[in-house]
């Protein structure tokens, strides 16, 4: 029976190399399909009785840029899905957001240094009227760095209506269920919208919440019974004795959701119409 590898084929014995560049060789690779009942693992000796390669570095050498070739196509066929320019908005949302609330909290220990008796005040004050408060009072470094954030907050917000705007593009249906924003998050977590297809409604429900899981699972804390999908309004405006029943719902029906975002793309009204209504039934108390 005939084997075929990247650098020829064997049969009873015979060897014909195959006279392809790394390239065309790249392609052999990816369109080889063996029996693994009848499969024998190749060794670079075979290819140099084949006459494919001199020794064994020269094969090696064959071998790394074949491989380099394929991860190559493999890394532009990924960043060529929908779904990667979506990843990297968010990501870059999620660090604005950190950097923003890093900066807010310094400039406000810098102006409580100069001015003591503003620590009582500043608890029940807005964030953004807070910084911009300490702008208005400021010059120097801090007046220079409260300005830097309120730019950084113009252009989160910007990025936010972007982020959204993409989500529903990425995602209709799991955006009409939960919004843009959290959907985005949904997928950041899961690595992309096909490790989000792929999971279960049990594990969307908990995704994002992995601190809140290893303790449970190390230290036997109660299980958490909701992560990300908290951020949504029919999770955390629902009344605490049902709130668990409707992440659990709202997590089922994104799954199904995910699953059509990623095989078929489109907005499918006849499941988000009946999934919505069964989500806010989830919510009435008995």
């Amino acid at each position: 029976m005939m084997q075929s590898y990247w650098f020829g084929d064997i049969e009873e014995g015979t060897c014909q190399p195959y006279s392809g560049g790394a390239a065309d060789s790249a392609e052999r690779i990816l369109s080889l399909h063996t029996s693994m009942e009848h499969y024998v693992p190749p060794d670079w000796k075979a290819a140099l009785d084949c006459g494919f390669c001199s020794d064994r570095a020269d094969y090696l050498s064959k071998l790394r840029a074949v491989c380099v070739l394929i991860a190559e196509g493999k890394i532009r066929e990924k960043y060529k899905s929908k779904d990667t320019d979506l990843l990297q908005m968010t990501r870059t949302l999620d660090e604005l957001d950190t950097v923003i609330n890093l900066l807010t909290e310094r400039v406000v220990e810098w102006h409580q240094v100069r001015q003591p008796s503003f620590s009582r005040k500043y608890r029940r004050t807005p964030v953004h009227s807070l910084v911009r408060m300490i702008a208005q009072r400021s010059g120097g470094g801090l007046g220079r760095v409260t300005g830097d954030i309120e730019r950084l907050s113009e252009t989160r917000t910007v990025l936010a209506r972007e982020v959204s705007a993409r989500a529903d593009e990425v995602m209709p249906n799991c955006s009409a269920l939960i919004g843009g924003l959290v959907a985005a998050r949904l997928l950041l977590h899961a690595g992309g919208l096909e490790p989000l297809a792929r999971l279960p409604g049990s594990a969307i429900q908990v995704l994002g919440a992995r601190t809140a899981l290893f303790s449970h699972l190390r230290s036997h804390t109660p299980a958490p019974k909701h992560g990300i999908i908290f951020q949504h309004r029919r999770v955390h405006n629902a009344p605490r004795e049902v709130r668990g029943k409707v992440a659990r719902v709202l997590a089922a029906k994104l799954a199904i959701a995910a699953r059509l975002d990623f095989y078929r793309g489109v907005a499918d009204l006849a499941f988000i119409e009946p999934a919505q209504a069964r989500i806010d039934a989830a919510g009435e108390v008995p």
